[in-house]
């Protein structure tokens, strides 16, 4: 088994921060099709979850987020309700570990991660993608529904090996903020600011995972462990 990477200390989230544990494990994760396409539609890949892995897993319980083929460049998009916030979220991180196996180390188009709120109408996205095309980092402006560059590079990830991921956010008024990425224990500021969606939708906290098809869809695995999000209101 491979040597696990420490997730960050508890002690770096506020006094009282609510914590959703475990998501890799809950039941109800769901799905929508091509809404994880570029544009949010057309038709989706297929796509599977498979949770209760043992191997690879550090905590015996690993979930398996895979593509089988379909359409170029689509993605296969799972996300999972969470009790909601009523407020913006003044502190947010997502954070979990990750495992690609050896024989689909570039297979990957990207590898995404989310979590979104909404409340008083307005929904905040905060999503990063691991864009192997691009070898960066990018967010996602949900406004327009589309990837935007950062100058954060990004290295892909060591096969056969776990890699701990964790993402800090929050949201200020109507604005929802990137703050920083940290990966294998390298923290990168990103402080990137988008308005969020006046969408007027209900009350909603979730959190997303989605695997992208490359250009030859190209069938590929990866394992997610210790899913976890905490948040403050």
């Amino acid at each position: 088994m491979p040597t696990p990477v420490p997730p960050p200390a508890a002690s770096a989230d506020p006094a009282g921060a609510i914590v959703y544990g475990s998501l890799q494990t809950q039941p109800g994760w769901q799905t929508c099709g091509g809404c994880g396409n570029v544009g949010g539609t057309g038709q989706g890949p297929d796509y599977h979850m498979t949770q209760g892995i043992s191997n690879p897993s550090l905590s015996g319980s690993a979930a398996d987020f895979y593509v089988n083929g379909g359409p170029a460049y689509t993605g296969g998009y799972y996300f999972i309700e969470q009790p909601t916030i009523q407020n913006p979220v003044s502190y947010l991180r997502y954070d979990f570990d990750l495992f690609v196996p050896g024989q689909y180390a570039n297979a990957p188009q990207a590898i995404e991660f989310e979590c979104q709120q909404t409340t008083n109408g307005n929904t905040y996205n905060f999503a990063w993608q691991a864009d192997y095309d691009s070898n960066t980092w990018r967010v996602f402006n949900f406004t327009t529904k589309q990837w935007e560059g950062t100058a954060i590079p990004l290295q892909r990830f060591a096969p056969d090996t776990w890699h701990h991921i964790s993402a800090v956010f929050h949201a200020a008024g109507t604005q929802a903020i990137h703050d920083s990425l940290t990966v294998d224990g390298q923290t990168m500021g990103a402080n990137i600011s988008h308005q969020a969606t006046a969408t007027g939708t209900r009350l909603e906290f979730t959190a997303g995972f989605q695997v992208d098809l490359n250009s030859s869809s190209t069938p590929y695995h990866v394992f997610v462990d210790n899913l976890r999000v905490t948040a403050t209101n």
